[in-house]
């Protein structure tokens, strides 16, 4: 049958794609699995559901709930609130199921349904398997008091913030933050916890009305933020996206600190604490260069996977490692969260600059960026990327040229007809020259 989870959740245009018919019934099938597998202890299996801001996570929420409640689901709704703050009481409240309403970084029209299993983990391909296929299973409804209980959950918010701040060994006194709540969950969760641990906070950003989750705003959109940061003459600024699983920085002068670069921050503070297990941090193939060369240099090893948080989270997993993270700004700190978590990451980061007293920018120059451009080349038949020898030939003739300045990456996309070439190299014009000449070897080699 046709897939329907993608590589994070369920997601689409919401009331088009995904429907409240759809989210009923993927929730029916969800709680079924856990009843299949046995995954729950007690009579009953309980879920905790949580969203964020967009208008549509309303009635989304109220069919999660009824398809969780009808098929013998307890369920514990913990309304507004970031995906990694779903995924820390999942694990906290001992929930069998933890569910997640958020099209994260997409505009407001789309949304999404991300499952968590039992100790807030994501789920894994068999287990989705399992749930597409149970869609169409025929089954027996419990009825009397065999139907699940469900129940608002009193302080969500606070238990979250009070575990974002007991993981930090020091005040933030005397820091001044602006922070971009993208108009998404974490607009109350976000700026409490950078207040509670002591820091002065702007937060922008913070007024959602349904409507205006990441509109020109939050990780997508540095403007405001660097604009807020120079108004107020901040020592630096964190943008959030929408379900706050991960998040973007500007230093005091204003230039973007990507995630490669929040993650050598945090990597350094981690290995001389000796934190950062194997001294080895987990990264994906976009990484830059210049974040491996900078790992490398401070004696760090560098693990990477393919694009998406799903690989990075479970080479963690696997080998135990405890730090990994995308560009995007995407972090993962296992020993604090099984999910990316802009907030924490933003507050570890600024806990680094407390105690090393070094500026943002300061520490964000451990790594020296090399220039990346990214061509998409649409139209073409992405299966043969790998196979075509000329497409082979004319990519290692570029890198034997770049030698150890740069890096060549070729991607066939997840989800369109199209492969990706990136080059990093020295200069943006020679990284810009090199994608364009292969771009054009792919069109014609790849041709459909």
């Amino acid at each position: 049958m046709p897939r329907i989870f993608g590589t994070d959740g369920v997601r689409g245009l919401a009331n088009g794609e995904l429907t409240a018919e759809l989210a009923l019934d993927l929730s029916v099938a969800a709680a079924r699995v856990l009843v299949d597998r046995g995954d729950y202890e007690g009579e009953r299996p309980l879920a905790v559901v949580g969203r964020d801001t967009r208008i549509s996570g309303q009635f989304l929420e109220h069919a999660v709930v009824a398809g969780l409640a009808s098929a013998g689901v307890d369920v514990l709704r913990l309304r507004v609130l970031p995906t990694p703050g779903v995924a820390y009481l999942t694990q906290s409240l001992g929930a069998d199921l933890g569910v997640v309403i958020s099209a994260s970084h997409n505009p407001m029209p789309d949304n999404g349904i991300k499952f968590l299993a039992r100790g807030g983990v994501k789920l894994d391909d068999a287990v989705e398997r399992d749930i597409e296929a149970h869609l169409d299973r025929p089954w027996v409804r419990p009825t009397a008091g065999d139907i699940g209980r469900v129940a608002p959950y009193a302080t969500p918010v606070e238990e979250y913030v009070d575990h974002l701040v007991s993981t930090l060994d020091r005040p933030l006194a005397g820091l001044k933050v602006v922070l971009d709540c993208a108009h998404g969950a974490a607009h109350e969760s976000g700026p409490l916890a950078l207040r509670q641990a002591g820091a002065e906070v702007i937060a922008i950003a913070d007024a959602p009305d349904g409507l205006n989750i990441n509109d020109g705003c939050g990780s997508t959109h540095l403007g405001p933020l660097r604009a807020a940061v120079l108004e107020h003459g901040a020592d630096a600024g964190f943008a959030l996206d929408g379900d706050a699983d991960r998040c973007l920085a500007v230093d005091a002068a204003g230039e973007t600190v990507d995630g490669d670069q929040l993650l050598a921050i945090l990597a350094l503070g981690m290995a001389e604490t000796g934190h950062l297990v194997k001294d080895t941090v987990v990264a994906t193939v976009m990484s830059n260069l210049g974040f491996v060369q900078a790992m490398k240099t401070a004696g760090l090893g560098v693990r990477q996977t393919k694009v998406g948080d799903r690989y990075v989270l479970e080479a963690m997993r696997v080998s135990g490692y405890s730090l990994g993270g995308e560009q995007s700004g995407h972090v993962i700190m296992s020993e604090h969260a099984t999910t990316g978590d802009g907030t924490l990451t933003a507050l570890h980061v600024l806990q680094r600059m407390a105690s090393t007293g070094q500026s943002l920018a300061s520490l964000a120059g451990v790594m020296t960026r090399l220039p990346q451009v990214l061509v998409n080349v649409p139209g073409v038949d992405k299966a043969r990327t790998d196979e075509d020898a000329v497409l082979a030939a004319a990519v290692a003739e570029e890198e034997y040229a770049l030698g150890d300045t740069g890096r060549i990456l070729l991607r066939p996309s997840g989800t369109e007809p199209l492969v990706r070439v990136m080059v990093e190299a020295p200069t943006p014009e020679l990284a810009r020259d090199v994608a364009e000449r292969l771009a054009g070897v792919v069109r014609q080699q790849l041709a459909l």
